[in-house]
This record gives structure tokens, C-alpha cells and sequence, in this order.
């Protein structure tokens, strides 16, 4: 990291379907980081269309709809880099993808495609194919969208290219459980395997579709320490301060101190075919 990074986590309320609504508050929470001199801001899954698999064919947009124009000004304006959640249109798609769109002042439209698709998620939606990673602000970062970060691997090649901070949005409704105690089994160790600063965020309240969203959102760090939790059951931004030294003294290549261990430079990755040419269906039970 070229220098600190302020980054702000969003918890927000999104509607299905109605994007003029959700575009509103992200604008409003966006004015809002921008005082609190926030550089990276990420929206929950599905923030700009809300989040429901059974409507999904009535909702979203094109990456070069008025809403996302009118974000990437937003953008430009505020001196602050977007990354929102939403439901996108492809021209060959029948079925639309869950996206995250990055937009950065001075920069061109970026975007990730959700790649692991949760089971309910399957017949509705199109996976997503390619793990980019993003510079803005002096830091460079990533994005996995909820299911995607139960499978480590993916982490490891965002770190492996050099992304320094991971986003988490999230779109996990209540039933699903506490987030905070879900999260920290398993996203903590995203963080610590691959020395990167982690943030998460989820939807909250209603989606007007007869599901309620936990909310939730928190940092952790490189090595897989909680950094900062939000303490509200409401709308709101987590805001935190991503401390570059911290991750560089890692990132050294002269570091002496086990304490200070960049796992993955001393992996053997010639040992490790094995693990794309086995398969877990050779281990379910029928």
C-alpha cells in the first residue's frame, strides 16, 4: 500500500425492483463518507436493484444504464471510489449476473461478476468468470461477493495478484444466522492465510419481498485480528483506517521475523495439482 486507506463499509436497506430508491440512499451514504474522509466505500450485495433470486428476470440494468452513469458522477464529484452491488444485464445472458461495479474518479468502469453462485442463486443468475483486481487511492483491492468466500482459493489468487485489501458485501438474511459469528469463522482466515486486510458489509432491514436482511459489517486484519465492528442495528457506515505499514512489513521480501510471515511466498505450488483434479463428488454419499 502506497499509503493509509480509509475505507467505509455500508449496511444498508435496498428494495427489490425499486432502484430509484436504493439509488437515493447510496448517493446519501456516499455525501456522507465523503465527510468522514472515506477513499474506498462498498455497498452490500445487490445494494442498487435489492437482493431476491425469484425476480431477478424482472430487475437490473446494463453497465451503461442512467443509474451507473450517474454513479460514476457521483464519483467524480465526491473524490471517492463506488463499489456497489447489483443486478447486471449482459447483452448474451439470459439470465443477468450478480455484479459489483467499481467506479473511480478519473478511472474507467470496472466490475466483478459473482463467480460461486449460491444453490437458490443457480437457476436464476449467470457465474461469473474472472477474479480482477482494482487500484484506487494508492491501495490495491478485490471483490468477492457472499458465497464466494467460503472457497479460499480465491483469496489466495487475489493476494497472489496482489490485491492488499478484499471486499466482502453480503446479502445474508436473518435466518442465516448472527453475521459477526459466522463471519469470523472462516473470514478470518481469508485475511491471515493471505496477509490482506478484509471488510464486510450486508444488507439490512426489508427487501419488500417478505425477507429481512441481518446487517452487519467489520474489518479484519492481515493477521486475521477483528479491527472494527459495527455496533448498529441500522443504516449506517463502519469507517475505518487501513494502516500501510502494517501489510507492507509483511509484504517484504528482507522480513526476518516469523511473526511477520507472508505465507504465501513460501508456498510449493508444484505439489498442489492434486487439488484441481480431485472432486468431492468421488466423497458424497447418495
Amino acid at each position: 500500500m502506497k499509503m493509509d486507506c480509509r475505507i467505509g463499509l455500508v449496511q444498508m436497506e435496498s428494495i427489490v425492483g425499486d432502484t430509484e430508491r436504493n439509488f437515493k440512499r447510496i448517493i446519501r451514504l456516499a455525501e456522507a463518507a465523503q465527510k468522514q474522509e472515506i477513499s474506498l466505500l462498498c455497498f452490500p450485495e445487490c445494494a442498487l436493484d435489492g437482493y431476491s433470486p425469484q425476480y431477478a428476470s424482472e430487475m437490473g440494468d446494463t453497465l451503461e444504464s442512467p443509474w451507473i452513469s450517474q454513479l460514476r458522477e457521483c464519483s467524480q464529484d465526491l473524490g471517492i471510489t463506488l463499489l456497489v452491488g447489483l443486478v447486471e444485464r449482459g447483452k448474451d445472458q439470459k439470465k443477468p449476473y450478480i455484479s459489483h461495479v467499481i467506479l473511480s474518479p478519473e478511472k474507467e468502469l470496472a466490475v466483478y461478476r459473482k463467480a460461486h453462485l449460491g444453490r437458490s442463486e443457480l437457476d436464476y443468475f449467470t457465474s461469473g468468470d474472472r477474479f480482477p483486481i482494482f487500484s484506487a487511492h494508492g491501495t490495491t483491492f478485490a471483490v468477492g461477493i457472499c458465497w464466494d468466500w467460503h472457497f479460499p482459493e480465491m483469496a489466495a489468487i487475489y493476494s497472489l495478484k496482489g490485491a492488499e485489501v478484499l471486499f466482502a458485501p453480503h446479502a445474508s438474511p436473518i435466518v442465516a444466522g448472527d453475521r459477526k459469528e459466522i463471519w469470523l469463522r472462516y473470514l478470518g482466515a481469508r485475511a491471515y492465510d493471505n496477509s490482506v486486510y478484509l471488510g464486510a458489509c450486508n444488507l439490512i432491514g426489508s427487501n419488500g419481498k417478505a425477507k429481512e436482511f441481518s446487517g452487519g459489517a467489520l474489518v479484519i486484519g492481515p493477521k486475521g485480528d477483528l479491527i472494527n465492528q459495527s455496533h448498529i442495528s441500522e443504516e449506517g457506515i463502519l469507517a475505518t483506517t487501513l494502516v500501510a505499514d502494517r501489510i507492507n512489513l509483511i509484504r517484504r521480501t528482507d522480513r526476518t521475523s516469523m511473526r511477520d510471515s507472508f505465507f504465501l511466498a513460501d508456498r510449493r505450488k508444484e505439489l498442489y495439482q492434486e487439488l484441481i483434479e480431485l472432486d468431492i463428488k468421488d466423497q458424497l454419499k447418495g
